[in-house]
């Protein structure tokens, strides 16, 4: 794990076990925390995260534990934070987020996967996935930060 200097991100990269989740948890609470999140604005986002780091791990990866999931929080501004983004990237072959099924048609209702984006996407104010330049897929998840009574 590594900080900027500024103090305005937190850096993770972790081989794709999902024992790793944990970690992520930790560093989500805090983080929520430190933003003055309500508790549960800080559960749904845990979920969104949570849902991001088992999809990079699952279907990105493959479960390979040679591949790398990269996983960071970056507040912003770094002095007086207003959003959080939280990004996490895998270094799989990537696929195409207009393909995937509708999680909510009839015929996927019964599904065991197929919700995590769904719900990525209910929980937090933007989401966005596209391949990332150095190989894999990214998710960005923002999150506007609740107003802090001076």
């Amino acid at each position: 794990m590594d900080t900027q200097p500024s103090g305005s991100a937190i850096r993770l990269r972790f081989s794709s076990t999902f024992e790793m989740l944990d970690l992520v948890q930790v560093v989500a609470d805090h983080v929520g925390r430190l933003l003055h999140f309500e508790e549960d604005a800080m559960v749904w986002m845990e979920v969104a995260i949570r849902e991001s780091v088992i999809n990079a791990i699952k279907h990105g990866n493959r479960h390979d534990p040679a591949k790398q999931v990269h996983v960071g929080f970056i507040m912003s501004p770094a002095t007086t934070p207003t959003e959080l983004l939280i990004t996490v990237r895998d270094e799989g072959e990537g696929f195409d987020p207009e393909e995937l099924p509708d999680p909510l048609a009839p015929e996927n209702l019964l599904k065991s996967s197929g919700r995590g984006i769904f719900f990525m996407r209910s929980f937090m104010d933007d989401v966005r996935i596209a391949r990332h330049p150095e190989g894999g897929m990214e998710v960005r998840l923002l999150k506007k930060l609740p107003a802090v009574l001076a």
